[in-house]
């Protein structure tokens, strides 16, 4: 039988305190290469333990380019005091030591606490916190990261909007189309194109048309909305309406107005200090493209041995009767996957002239990288190298649905965050975590999801994380919310039949309710939020292509729509929420609170969630509700699904209010 024992403030299991110099680092677990860790173990004498040992070994999954020893090492920690109650141990990790002569590196880790014969050993539960068991033990993960790794600041202090181009505004400008698609005229009612059912083949060229030009002309909207980065669904040259399908990557879609709006859109955003984000789809093109050229409309087709692009693509017997003769993406015929590996693809993206600082050099201020799993590492650090040639303060987020610290993809360990990849991730994770929140209502393992996520990444990664919880590729999150069990019952039904699906009137209220609640904390938690363009106007949908409507431009949500705004101005007034510190004060039931605080600032903010069966009283007396500005009078009753936003005075000290 196992003892197990969870660390807390009183319970007799040891505690375990992390600091750099002066200062409290104990949630986290990636740290700077040549950084001192000192480790500061607080161990119960009733334990009997004679001895502390932190057994740490580098990860066996290591890039392949690394060979480097994945054996255990022990180390002991130093004996320092006892006050007769609890010993106190000490272990100062030198971070430089560990990685040798790399700059960075990948650790796992436990604590052994000795007593005589035996040990208990520290079974990690969220990268923070632990049990102590006698075997079956799960490790901490450790990150070292390189020392020159920055995040530039203007990205965790943003607000995003996410455009799916076709279907975000119409607006007036030179546009044309292919011989070959089809306009909807429709726009307030008509319904996207769809095949049978999953996976079955679709042209998807019909268009609604939305272009640059459209964007333009709502620029007002998306500032009263505080929206100051802009990511834009694919704009390259493409037969498709999503354009995943690349024809031609130094070419804009003439759909959405080519260069001339590409170039006025950029101007326009600049003007009103807004980023531009593209969307780099560089793991697949597709087959009717100028690289592949499967109907020869462009030349020789890339399965000649004489084209250019043949090494681009891996061709192949076919595994079955009508099956490709070439590898696809996800077995979708129409996306060849490009050999990345290759140095004539990779520098065609990465190299000097290549299509990333070709674009960076028109303006933009960085890239949102599709299927950032299926690239290989060497083309992320040339990547991320290139864009930051051209402007220092780009970033490059990645497209990763899991934990991004220590993901295994195709049976390979990825460094994102060891500083020479990626400056972010879409946070799906935490997407994950709150909607699993607003329908079981279980603080505590909210709690655990965000603690797992904070304590992995470097602090400028977590202060700059992608929040997202709609996304093009995911059902409308108000239609999750509203009804959840029935999203996940029709996920896999006909489309005809999603098509159909609606919310009750009922349902829509409770969606409505929920979603203001997640939303608040979707823009208040460590990263900066990323609306899916129309979920602040209450669209509802299934997955794609049902959760790419035409924007309701004459059929907007007010309530809905006037959250948002009131979220996106307390983000944009409250330094707080741009790189301030992050503290879970409280997480039992479906009670979840935290706080916000900045360093160099008095007072902090308190941000309340409920989602209990009863109401719970908050300890929000004399601040400033800042979603209604009034000041709170006595401590409030927060009733289930509702929030909390309160500026409140008070010094804040490594996290414990004063």
């Amino acid at each position: 039988m196992l003892a197990r024992f969870m660390q807390n403030e009183y319970s007799p299991v040891p505690r375990i305190e992390k600091r750099c110099g002066a200062e409290d680092i104990s949630s986290l677990g990636a740290f700077r290469c040549g950084e001192t860790v000192d480790i500061i173990a607080r161990v119960p004498r009733v334990l009997g333990v004679t001895s502390v040992a932190l057994c740490i070994r580098r990860d066996r999954l290591a890039p392949a380019d690394e060979t480097l020893d994945g054996a255990a090492h022990t180390v002991d920690f130093e004996y320092v005091s006892t006050d007769y109650v609890n010993d106190e141990y000490k272990l100062s990790l030198d971070t430089a030591a560990l990685c040798g002569e790399s700059n960075s590196g990948l650790f796992y880790y436990t604590y052994i606490f000795r007593q005589g014969k035996d040990s208990l050993l520290a079974s990690a539960t969220d990268n923070v916190n632990f049990t102590l068991v006698r075997e079956n033990w799960q490790e901490f993960r450790l990150t070292v990261y390189r020392p020159d790794f920055k995040v530039p600041e203007w990205l965790g202090g943003g607000i995003m909007y996410h455009i799916f181009l076709d279907r975000f505004a119409k607006g007036e400008g030179r546009v044309s189309y292919r011989a070959d698609s089809v306009l909807d005229p429709d726009w307030e009612s008509g319904v996207p194109q769809y095949a049978e059912y999953r996976g079955a083949e679709v042209k998807n060229n019909h268009f609604f048309g939305g272009n640059l030009w459209g964007i333009i002309e709502k620029l007002d909207y998306l500032e009263s909305l505080g929206v100051s980065i802009l990511y834009l669904s694919p704009i390259f040259e493409a037969a498709s309406n999503h354009k995943y399908d690349t024809s031609d990557y130094m070419k804009i879609a003439e759909e959405f107005g080519g260069e001339e709006a590409f170039g006025a859109l950029i101007e326009a955003a600049h003007a009103r200090g807004m980023k531009i984000i593209l969307d780099g789809v560089f793991n697949h093109t597709g087959s009717d493209s100028r690289y592949f050229d499967e109907f020869g409309r462009y030349g020789v087709p890339a399965r000649d041995e004489q084209s250019p692009y043949h090494s681009w693509y891996d061709f192949h017997a076919p595994e079955k009767e009508g099956a490709p003769d070439y590898t696809c993406w996800w077995g979708i015929r129409i996306l060849p996957r490009l050999n990345t590996h290759t140095d004539s693809c990779r520098e065609f993206f990465t190299g000097v002239g290549g299509v990333a600082e070709h674009y960076m050099k028109s303006g933009i201020d960085g890239w949102r990288l599709d299927v950032a799993d299926e690239l290989p590492d060497r083309f992320l650090e040339e990547l991320r190298e290139r864009i930051h040639s051209v402007n220092a303060e780009s970033v490059l987020i990645g497209e990763v649905w899991e934990n991004a610290a220590d993901k295994i993809a195709y049976g390979r360990r990825r460094s994102y965050f060891r500083g020479a990849q990626l400056d972010s991730v879409m946070n799906y994770p935490m997407r994950k975590a709150l909607l699993e929140f607003a329908e079981n209502g279980d603080a505590e393992a909210l709690c655990a999801a965000l603690t797992d996520l904070y304590s992995s990444y470097p602090r400028c990664v977590s202060d700059s994380l992608m929040n997202l919880i709609g996304t093009h590729d995911t059902e409308r999150v108000l239609t999750l919310l509203g009804n959840p069990r029935k999203a996940r019952e029709n996920a896999y039904a006909f489309n005809a039949v999603q098509e159909k699906l609606r919310l009750t009137p009922e349902e829509r209220e409770r969606g409505v309710k929920l979603l203001k609640l997640i939303s608040a904390l979707q823009f208040t938690i460590f990263g900066f939020p990323c609306i899916y363009y129309g979920d602040e106007a209450g669209m509802e949908g299934m997955s794609d292509p049902f959760c790419r409507y035409p924007f309701p431009w004459h059929n907007i949500d007010g309530e809905t729509n006037e959250h948002y705004k009131k979220l996106g101005e307390i983000r944009r007034s409250e330094k707080a929420f741009a790189g301030g510190e992050f503290k879970i004060t409280k997480a039992y039931g479906g009670y979840f609170e935290f706080i916000r605080y900045n360093k160099e600032e008095k007072g902090y903010i308190l941000v309340a969630v409920n989602m209990a069966d009863e109401p719970i009283k908050v300890q929000a007396s004399g601040g400033i509700n800042l979603y209604t500005g009034k000041r709170v009078v006595g401590n409030p009753l927060l009733k289930q699904g509702e929030f909390l936003i309160v500026k409140k005075k008070g010094d804040v000290k490594n996290g414990i209010l004063e």
